[in-house]
């Protein structure tokens, strides 16, 4: 296999805090540094949330013009992907960074039981994000936390509701959601190379189950995320000292199975996606 496989690096998230890892990147100088760290170790996508200073989640515009500042000028040609997801705001205030114009944003087109509460995507927010990004031209990444976030994705595109090239992201290994189970990530990825043969996938593995989902997507022919936003550790007993180290630890596997890791201008290529200003 030859095709390259595009690595994308969540620094921060929502959740994990400075108390869970040390490493965890909250102050945008802080991300932009982790951010580079990860791209010379060959991340070509950023997926980024904004923190405020007590650690808590935010969708401050202005934290995230900042973060893409200093992404755009310490990683030249590096995509930038703002989060529009549910623990970071409320209603609009999810997508109100768009108008910044990244080259991608996070959609989730649907709801779904998380841990502890309902990660709710009304269709109501979903148009509207969607519609946001289609002004802005702003190509989603679709979120899939279950069968019908794919199969609803796949409807929305072919309605031309959807920016873009079709990407899907597989999320598995959130509790009471999408588990990570192999013979669940075989049927996602046959059913969507038999229903929409032109969209292009990955896959993200949350906790333990990262550095498995990993291997399992690289194996198949897709991409993967990996990063500190769903995972802090190397294993049961080591912290991951960085967003790097679990880039490196991606990239070693695109090596084992003889994929070349995807360049900023090949991953805007495969994605479809404008080029780098």
């Amino acid at each position: 296999m030859s095709d390259p496989c595009i690595l994308c690096v969540a620094i921060t998230g929502s959740v994990p805090t400075k108390a869970a890892n040390p490493a965890v990147p909250v102050t945008i100088s802080e991300q932009v540094e982790s951010t580079h760290e990860a791209f010379e170790a060959g991340a070509s996508i950023c997926h980024a949330h904004v923190r405020n200073a007590d650690e808590t989640p935010s969708s401050d515009p202005e934290k995230f013009a900042a973060l893409k500042e200093g992404v755009e000028k310490h990683c030249p040609g590096m995509i930038i992907q703002f989060s529009t997801g549910g623990r970071s705001g409320a209603g609009r205030e999810r997508g109100g960074m768009l108008p910044l114009r990244p080259d991608m944003a996070s959609l989730s087109v649907g709801s779904n039981n998380f841990p502890t509460r309902v990660y709710e995507n009304p269709p109501d927010l979903v148009a509207w994000l969607s519609g946001e990004m289609r002004t802005y031209e702003v190509v989603p990444e679709i979120e899939a936390f279950d069968l019908s976030h794919v199969l609803h994705a796949i409807r929305m595109h072919k309605e031309g509701a959807l920016y873009g090239r079709l990407y899907v992201q597989f999320v598995m290994g959130v509790k009471n959601a999408m588990p990570a189970d192999r013979e669940v990530f075989d049927f996602y990825v046959s059913m969507l190379r038999k229903r929409a043969p032109d969209a292009a996938w990955c896959a993200a593995g949350i906790g333990p189950a990262q550095i498995e989902v990993n291997e399992w997507a690289i194996a198949a022919g897709g991409h993967t995320r990996a990063g500190l936003e769903d995972n802090v550790r190397l294993d049961r007993d080591t912290l991951a000292p960085s967003n790097a180290a679990l880039i490196r630890r991606a990239a070693a596997l695109c090596e084992k199975y003889e994929r070349p890791v995807a360049t900023p201008v090949e991953a805007r290529e495969i994605l479809g996606l404008r080029a780098a200003a």
